[in-house]
Parts: structure tokens; sequence; C-alpha cells
């Protein structure tokens, strides 16, 4: 707002109003007198429009769209911790809850028994990176008898804390829909912000009157464990009898569920440049259809149906180096493209070539 007012443009308004029978030339007393003056206004005016630009949603720093998003009761979700299953060797050795064990660089605590040789362990170290670990842990405390313990499965996501660029959309999104007891707005709202839950879709009248399902994605934008679904049940509704237990209404009947996984097997004619092979970039073309997959499944909450698109494997296949020309794309056997049903996400299968 205040981008054309300087320092020299401040100076020279105040030198004008001076009359010219004074000596108003650099090094004279007036110009001197001034010069101060015109320079802490225009530090006035840098923080005016600091103030202006922070007093916005849409140009606010995180410190600031926090304190703005309050006003509607919004606040960034915080990091969580990642929630995973560890088998035990022998399976009927009893491992004390709060024992811990080291992982690479992770550790781990024991949180609960599930049944023996199962046991549910939290990563001590907040966000994304306690998904990323499996394998053989080592016993931080010692524990008699245990030959080994070892992860192998990612129970409920952790989550980094919300970004800021999210958190923004968020609050600006507030705006477009009114959250209040127990309509769509309102199940998103309170859904949504459970530690693991990546997205809603909010199903109301689903099998009757008063009833409502809720199918949700992980954190990580894959299909729900059964363990984040019987949590999330548990929260939102956990004795579906329209008593108002939990968070649901009085009422409602809510039911938790989660997608249906396909598996997209994708089969391509690929020319390759001179010293390439399919065996030299397979990694680097599933890594880069696997990233098209998940955008889609970021995509599924708001869809009716999902589609993977021939052009856009073929189109991101293209630009791999080494690639000069795509043929015969088929996914799942077909020359066309994939339409998935409402509650279903793709994931992605085999990768296959014909030679050429």
């Amino acid at each position: 707002m205040f981008q054309d007012i300087s320092y020299k443009s401040i100076l020279k308004r105040m030198l004008d109003r001076i009359p010219n029978n004074f000596d108003k030339r650099e090094g004279s007393i007036i110009y001197d007198a001034l010069a101060p003056c015109a320079m802490e206004l225009m530090n006035m005016y840098i923080s005016l429009n600091t103030v202006l630009k922070e007093t916005f949603g849409d140009t606010a720093s995180r410190d600031f769209l926090i304190l703005r998003a309050k006003e509607r009761g919004l606040s960034p979700e915080l990091a969580t911790h990642a929630i995973l299953k560890a088998l035990t060797t022998p399976k009927d050795i009893d491992i004390k809850i709060g024992s811990r064990f080291s992982l690479d660089v992770l550790n781990y605590v024991v949180t609960e028994k599930i049944k023996d040789g199962e046991y549910k362990v939290k990563c001590e170290s907040l966000g994304r990176v306690g998904n990323s670990y499996y394998g053989e842990m080592i016993s931080i405390d010692y524990i008699r008898g245990l030959e080994k313990i070892e992860i192998v499965e990612l129970l409920i996501p952790g989550e980094d804390e919300e970004d800021t660029e999210v958190f923004r959309k968020r609050y600006l999104n507030s705006f477009d829909s009114k959250a209040f007891g127990g309509n769509v707005a309102d199940y998103l709202n309170k859904t949504n912000s459970i530690a693991g839950v990546g997205c809603t879709k909010v199903t109301p009248v689903w099998d009757g009157g008063g009833t409502v399902k809720l199918t949700i994605l992980d954190s990580d934008f894959n299909k729900a464990s059964q363990t984040l679904i019987e949590t999330v049940q548990s929260i939102i509704d956990p004795s579906m009898d329209a008593a108002g237990i939990g968070i649901a209404p009085i009422g409602h009947i809510v039911t938790v569920d989660t997608v249906e996984e396909v598996s997209i097997n994708i089969n391509v004619s690929i020319l390759f440049g001179e010293d390439y092979t399919f065996d030299n970039i397979e990694s680097m073309i599933k890594s880069i259809l696997s990233e098209y997959l998940l955008e889609i499944r970021k995509e599924w909450h708001g869809k009716t149906t999902s589609i993977v698109r021939i052009a856009q494997i073929e189109s991101r296949i293209l630009s791999i180096e080494g690639v000069i020309d795509i043929l015969n794309t088929k996914i799942n056997g077909d020359k066309s493209n994939f339409v998935l049903s409402e509650f279903q996400i793709p994931v992605l299968g085999d990768v296959e070539n014909e030679e050429r």
C-alpha cells in the first residue's frame, strides 16, 4: 500500500513546504534537521505496511495467522507420534508396558499388548519420520528371554505439525461453510482433526434416517488400518446406539470405514536412448507413477469418481531422462483411462515394459 512512499519523496515534500528564500541544499541546517525526521517517517510507513500484511489471513505470517485463526476457534494441528505393531520372538514372552527399544536413529516405547507376541509401540520422535522404519529393534532395557522384536506394520501414521499454507487454506475455507451440530462440515472438521486421519468422506443417511458413514484415509493418504478405524470410531461414536456418547450428536449412528485399494498394473512399450534400459530406470518410473497415484488419492475426498489417465502416465514417464518415446500404454490390460468408484483408491501394482 505504501510502495510509492520513500525516504526521498517524504524529504522532498517536507522541503517543498519551506519557502525558497531559505537554503535547502544538502548540508544546510534545514536539510540536516529534516532528513532524520524523514527517515523515521519512512520507518513508520514500513511498519504500517507490515501491520497491514499481518492483519489479513491471506498475507499474515504464521504467528499472526495463528492469532487471527483463534478468533474462529482454529489452531494448527500439532505433530503426533506414529503407532506401529511389533512382533516378538518367542511369542509367549511378556514385554512390560513402557519398555523401550531403538531402530536406526529412532527410539520406541511399548504402549499396549495386542495379544501374545504382538504389541503396539509408539515412536518417541514426533512427526512423519516415525512412519518409515521397519525391521528388528534393539532393546534399550534388558528383557530376559527376548530373542527378537521387530516392527512389521504402521497402525496410525505420525503427522508433522500442520504446514502454514495448509493451515491458511483451512482457515480461509472456514468462511465457506458453517460447521454446526453434526452437519457435513462438522463431521469433516472433527474427524480430520483426529491424529492419523488424512481426509474424510461423509455419507449422510447411508443406511436409513440418523445414520452417517465416515470413510477415511490415513495421513499418508493410504487405506486406513483397522486400528485407526477403531480409534476414530471410539472417538466419534463408540456405542453406535444414537446415545451421543462420543462426538456424534444424539440421534446419530456413525459407522467408520475405509476405502478399497485397487492395484494399478501398467504395461508400456518404451523406446530408450543409448545406454539406457528398463532395468536402469525402473525404480524411477515406479517412483514417478507412485507420486501420480498419490496426487489422485489426495484429491479423493472431494470427488465421486477418480480417474487414472493414460496421458498422465505417458507424459510423466516421458519426462524421465533416457526415455525417447512410449507406446501401447495399458492400465490393467486396457488401453483406456481407468475409472475408480467413489470408495476406491489407486495403488501402484506391477509396471512392465514390452520390448520394441
